[in-house]
C-alpha cells in the first residue's frame, strides 16, 4: 500500500521513481483508508542519513496492508551533523516535542556508527534513553536497528553488548527458531541477512532476561529478537534494510580508509557477498592502489559502475514480510485501542496472546 509524501522529503521522489507507490498529501485526503503514523528515528552520519531514509520508507511502503503510512523522520539534537545535513533536517523532519503530543502508532530506530567504546559515551544516549521513556509507554511497537538494538538492550534489560575483536561483516545464513511467532509467520525457514559490526549480543544474554529469539545464524549469532511480551520491543542485530550496494559502500569507504592510514591493514571482503569474477575485478584494483599508494599519486577511482550489476540481494524479500508482519500487528492493536468494543480480551502487556 502506499506512502503518503506529507513532507516533500526528497526521498519520496527517489522512490516514486523506482516504482513503489507514493500518493501526494492532498490525494490521500480524499481516500477512506486508514492511517498509520510511523516514526524513523534516524541517528545515522550524514553520509548515510538519507540512503537509510530510503531503506526504510521502501520496507513499509512494501507492506500489503490497506493502509495509508505516514512516515514522520525526526533525529536528536546532540547528533553531530554538517551544514548540509543540518539543511536537510531543518526542511524536513519533525521535531520529537511535535511528535510526543500528536503521537504515533509505531517508531523505527536506526543504528548509528559507533563513535565510542561504551555505548554510554556515544552522543545519542541521552537523548535515545529520552525517546524510548516515551515510546515505551505511548507507541504501541518499536523496531530498533543494530547500535539502537544494543543501546536499548543495556539500558531496559540491563544486557551489555561484547567485543568481537574484529568486524563482522557479510551476508549470513539465518534459520527462524520460533516459527508460530506471528512477526515470522508465512517467512522462509532459512533466509539471509546482512551484518555490519564490532560487537554483539549473544544468545544466552537475551534467554536468561526472558526476550524471545526468533531468528539466528550459526556464524552471525542472533539477528532477530523482542522483548518477552514478543511485540512492545523488536530487536534487529543485522540489516535488513539494506540495499543491494550498502556493503559495497561500506567496503569502499574502508578501502579508502586503508589508502589515507586511517586503518593498518587492507580491508578483507565482506563475507559470503561477492561473486567471484567481482572480486576479482576488486582484486585488481588493488594492486593499482598499492601502486598508487607507493608512487604517492592519487586515489585510484573505485570501480564502482562495473561492480553494481554483479551485486546480489537475497534478503529484501524476507525484510519485507518481517516488516508487513510487524506493521500487521501494529495495525490491529492499534485498531483495538481506538475501538473500544474491539478491546475484549486484549491484554495491553502481552498484545499478541504469546
Amino acid at each position: 500500500m502506499p506512502l503518503v509524501n506529507h513532507s516533500g522529503l526528497p526521498a519520496f521522489g527517489r522512490l516514486a521513481g523506482e516504482g513503489q507507490d507514493v500518493l501526494a498529501a492532498e490525494y490521500a485526503a480524499h481516500q477512506d483508508i486508514r492511517e498509520l503514523h510511523i516514526g524513523l528515528l534516524n541517528t545515522m552520519p550524514d553520509a548515510a542519513m538519507e540512503a537509510t531514509e530510503r531503506q526504510f520508507f521502501r520496507l513499509v511502503g512494501m507492506s500489503n496492508l490497506i493502509a495509508q503510512f505516514h512516515m514522520h523522520v525526526f533525529t536528536l539534537d546532540s547528533m553531530p551533523r554538517g551544514a548540509r545535513a543540518r539543511a536537510h533536517i531543518d526542511a524536513y523532519y519533525d521535531r520529537f516535542d511535535d511528535l510526543r503530543h500528536d503521537g504515533l502508532d509505531a517508531l523505527i530506530m536506526t543504528g548509528a556508527n559507533p563513535q565510542a567504546e561504551r555505548l554510554e559515551d556515544e552522543p545519542f544516549w541521552d537523548g535515545l534513553r529520552e525517546v524510548v521513556a516515551w515510546a515505551q509507554d505511548n507507541v504501541t511497537s518499536v523496531l530498533c536497528s543494530c547500535l539502537a538494538s544494543h543501546a536499548i538492550l543495556q539500558f531496559r534489560y540491563g544486557i551489555e553488548r561484547r567485543p568481537l575483536g574484529f568486524k563482522r561483516w557479510g551476508v549470513y545464513d539465518h534459520v527462524v527458531t520460533r516459527p508460530h511467532h506471528p512477526l515470522v509467520s508465512n517467512l522462509n525457514s532459512r533466509f539471509d541477512v546482512p551484518h555490519s559490526r564490532y560487537n554483539q549480543v549473544d544468545r544466552e544474554q537475551l534467554t536468561q532476561r526472558g526476550l524471545q529469539i526468533l531468528a539466528e545464524s550459526a556464524e552471525a549469532g542472533v539477528h532477530l529478537a523482542t522483548s518477552p511480551d514478543g511485540f512492545r520491543f523488536v530487536f534487529f542485530q543485522g540489516h535488513p534494510e539494506y540495499d543491494a550496494i550498502s556493503l559495497l559502500k561500506e567496503y569502499r569507504r574502508e578501502v579508502s580508509n586503508w589508502y589515507h592510514g586511517k586503518r593498518p591493514e587492507y580491508p578483507p571482503f565482506p563475507q559470503n557477498y561477492l561473486r567471484p569474477q567481482a572480486k576479482a575485478i576488486l582484486n585488481e584494483y588493488r594492486m593499482r592502489l598499492e601502486q598508487a599508494r607507493t608512487d604517492g599519486g592519487v586515489l585510484p577511482e573505485f570501480p564502482e559502475q562495473l561492480l553494481v550489476p554483479m551485486m546480489p540481494n537475497t534478503w529484501r524479500d524476507t525484510a519485507k514480510g518481517l516488516v508487513n508482519n510487524w506493521l500487521g500487528k501494529v495495525y490491529q492493536v492499534t485498531h483495538a485501542e481506538r475501538s473500544r468494543p474491539f478491546m475484549d480480551g486484549i491484554d495491553p502487556e502481552n498484545p499478541l496472546g504469546l
